[in-house]
């Protein structure tokens, strides 16, 4: 059913003034009291196997709803509504900003994937504050709030710009993340050097603790899956350093090559960040990766190129306690969390393990430890092995020294 409008309707409209108009019909379903009580009930079904603690906090499941499609947190009760367990809003600003120029937001329909230049559009950090402040909310949920810097502040300034944006929003998000990621804000990816992301993230701690004194706000940091390997060891290494409390992998990212694109050149051309199912392997790698480095110490949240409740499933045993979609939103539908939740609580009856929780890393966990099998088992051959050489050059040499003489 939604197939066939999105390819009658929304696939004829530009892919922004599409995404509008959605947001908007959502905003005003979660308006009329017996409405969204109607639709909740059918897309946002609850299954009490999926309940989920993560960063201190209690959720329904862990499908949540990325950051970038409520810019300004204005549909948090929509979103909640259609399924999502948690939604992070923004990327938020110190500064409000327009964005980059339309046209920004390209459909690759035959790749499942999307390609944004947005330039991180948003009211600003005081105008998003002042919203959460004043919000009642219809469902409970779980809020984030991702935090970007202003396009227009230098990149020496950072820091003051993140703090900015920290000291308004702390108070309103059940967690932060530090967006250092994303590749539409010129200079925004050089933060994601360990060099200058452990003051940022210093600084963000400090500030956030400044602003909220009550309780500790999780501070989460989000990466791009174009970091070489090294840099994510060195990202995660630093995140167990500082005690951050969760790492999101990944954001999009600015390849084109070995991704089996098939849309049209044109297309594939245009500059930004691609998101959507050709991410998949490389997000996915990338939490395996971090996984295998940090284990259970920080939070790990899985995004990008999740389409269905196998991706979903795979990522929690790469190492996820949290997953999170966007772009298949566009191409599934409403029913996307109904048929994503079921299909997880399936998987998780069928598996061996009680818990999601019990299932969390588990492949990487199997992994690792069969690679560690693997080398003992090789070391075991190779001391065998030389074991064996050793006898034979033994015996070659009684045949040809003299007794006492020193073998070389």
């Amino acid at each position: 059913m939604y197939s066939l409008f999105f390819r009658l309707f929304f696939q004829r409209v530009d892919p922004e003034r599409a995404h509008h108009l959605a947001f908007s019909w959502i905003r005003l379903a979660a308006r009329i009291p017996v409405l969204r009580t109607v639709i909740a009930a059918v897309l946002a079904p609850r299954h009490r196997a999926l309940r989920t603690e993560a960063l201190g906090l209690r959720m329904h499941g862990p499908f949540g709803l990325a950051a970038g499609f409520d810019k300004n947190a204005l549909a948090i009760d929509g979103m909640t509504m259609l399924g999502f367990d948690h939604i992070e809003v923004g990327t938020v600003t110190g500064h409000a900003q327009p964005g980059n120029p339309r046209k920004r937001l390209f459909r690759l329909v035959g790749d499942r994937a999307l390609i944004n230049r947005m330039g991180f559009n948003n009211e600003g950090s005081a105008a998003v504050a002042a919203r959460l402040a004043a919000r009642r909310p219809v469902f409970r949920t779980t809020v984030g709030v991702n935090i970007g810097k202003t396009k227009v502040v230098p990149e020496a300034e950072a820091i003051a710009d993140y703090v900015t944006s920290t000291e308004r929003l702390a108070a309103h998000a059940d967690y932060l993340v530090v967006n250092v990621s994303s590749p539409n804000t010129p200079g925004l990816r050089n933060l994601q050097a360990v060099e200058h992301l452990r003051p940022l993230l210093t600084a963000v701690r400090e500030a956030a603790d400044r602003a909220v004194t009550i309780r500790r706000v999780p501070l989460l940091v989000k990466i791009a899956p174009d970091l070489a390997d090294e840099d994510i060891d060195a990202v995660a290494d630093l995140a167990v350093e500082l005690g951050l409390d969760g790492i999101i992998a990944t954001n999009t990212t600015i390849a084109r090559e070995g991704l089996g694109l098939t849309s049209d050149v044109s297309l594939v051309a245009q500059t930004g960040g691609l998101s959507g199912a050709p991410v998949k392997a490389r997000s996915l790698a990338v939490l395996r990766r971090l996984y295998a480095r940090v284990g259970d110490r920080v939070t790990l949240v899985g995004v990008g190129g999740i389409e269905s409740a196998d991706d979903a499933w795979e990522r929690i045993l790469a190492g996820a306690t949290l997953i999170q979609g966007y772009s298949a939103f566009i191409y599934r539908g409403p029913l996307w969390c109904r048929t994503l939740h079921k299909g997880l609580a399936e998987r998780l009856a069928a598996s061996p393990y009680a818990t999601l929780a019990e299932a969390v890393g588990a492949a990487t966990q199997s992994d690792f430890q069969g690679a560690a099998r693997g080398d003992l088992h090789g070391e075991a051959q190779h001391k065998a092995h030389d074991k064996t050489q050793g006898k034979a050059t033994e015996t070659n040499q009684e045949k040809t020294n003299e007794p006492g003489e020193k073998l070389t």
